[in-house]
């Protein structure tokens, strides 16, 4: 078997989607994608379609070997997106030739079931409480909510007291019985993180996610230290030699590696097993489309350190079969591969040029700020 074309595809609302075409006839997906950067990503897996095209797909290891170690500066954003999709339509290949899903290539499953959490936004108590609501009545067990909005290094008691009015609303509002995660996005500091953690620890947050940017492992580490609330991150790092130092210094008990930038499902299972010797769990970052979370949901099935995933798009005018959540958990697939296949005719009217980028926010004094 040989592949003989790649295709990449912009979708709206911001994905792309990868067609990998072979001789046999059989066609994988996958998603190389960074958010605000797809053209990027786009001309970094024509660079790569150099080498892989005429290549056997299942020879997927050795692809991702030399994909990774020949670019001579590993990793990455750009470069481990590229790779990523790649490697999930190679996965996708496999699984279709044998007939099998990816999981059972992988070990095989270990539940049943996979538990997702749901995003809820909302400027105020009042709004955050009626969007959690909502989310609970759609059947969500789990939901995670940022209550911060741009934040300086050092903030006043009215950040944070806002912060924390919208949270324990939500808490009370759902009971004991959901699980409530905060979302940070790194845009705390650590001081602030670390004063933010303490104001929160009465309503038990599942985890805390990025709260302050990763660069730093250590500082990220001291928050950890500071808190009885699990710190998550791993969102904006890539390979397990990302994942490595957070680990070894015990920066965060649940990995939330993507496995459209961080290099694809094997390597996501690979720090599910590194991340298993430290007694870490796994909660896989999504906020993508549909070819993206399929391959989350394979390596859900199959690794036994799983906490939850996050609802990524399921798939409702984009895949011939979407995903369903019933009762806050998604049914482990049964079809070979990802377990999809895309609606070609409902997806015509979302392809566009691949321009949405990010806005930026600014500090009051107009400097650049996280967001």
């Amino acid at each position: 078997m040989k592949i003989t074309k790649l295709e990449l595809i912009h979708v709206r609302p911001r994905w792309l989607f990868l067609k990998m075409y072979t001789d046999e006839g059989i066609v994988g997906y996958g998603e190389p994608i960074l958010e605000g950067k797809a053209r990027t990503v786009e001309m970094a897996v024509k660079e790569l379609s150099v080498y892989i095209i005429g290549k056997d797909p299942r020879m997927i290891t050795h692809h991702w070997q030399a994909m990774y170690r020949w670019s001579f500066y590993r990793g990455g954003p750009i470069i481990m997106s590229a790779i990523s999709g790649i490697e999930q339509a190679m996965w996708d290949i496999l699984g279709k030739s044998l007939g099998q899903p990816v999981y059972q290539l992988l070990g095989g499953p270990t539940r049943k079931r996979i538990k997702v959490y749901a995003g809820i936004g909302g400027g105020s108590p009042e709004e955050c409480v009626e969007n959690a609501l909502k989310r609970v009545k759609q059947g969500f067990k789990a939901l995670k909510i940022c209550p911060f909005d741009v934040t300086r290094f050092v903030d006043t008691p009215k950040v944070i007291r806002e912060a924390v009015e919208k949270v324990k609303a939500v808490r009370e509002a759902v009971g004991d019985n959901i699980d409530v995660a905060v979302e940070c996005h790194g845009k705390l500091s650590p001081p602030m993180a670390i004063i933010m953690a303490k104001a929160l620890e009465p309503y038990y947050p599942m985890f805390l996610e990025e709260p302050c940017l990763p660069e730093y492992v250590d500082a990220m580490a001291k928050v950890a230290r500071s808190t009885s609330i699990p710190i998550a991150t791993g969102e904006r790092l890539f390979t397990r030699w990302g994942f490595r130092e957070v680990l070894e210094k015990q920066a965060a008990s649940i990995l939330q590696p993507d496995l459209s930038h961080a290099g694809g499902i094997l390597e996501c299972r690979l720090i599910a097993a590194m991340a298993e010797t430290y007694f870490a769990a796994i909660a896989p970052h999504c906020p993508l489309g549909p070819i993206a979370f399929a391959a989350c949901l394979q390596l859900d099935a199959c690794i036994p350190n799983f906490l939850i995933q996050e609802l990524g798009c399921l798939g409702e005018g984009y895949l011939k079969e979407p995903f369903k959540v019933e009762d806050g958990y998604i049914e482990v697939p049964k079809k070979p591969g990802l377990g999809i296949e895309l609606d070609e005719e409902a997806i015509k009217d979302k392809v566009y040029p691949g321009d949405w980028t990010h806005e930026g926010v600014l500090h009051e004094d107009g400097s650049v700020a996280d967001f």
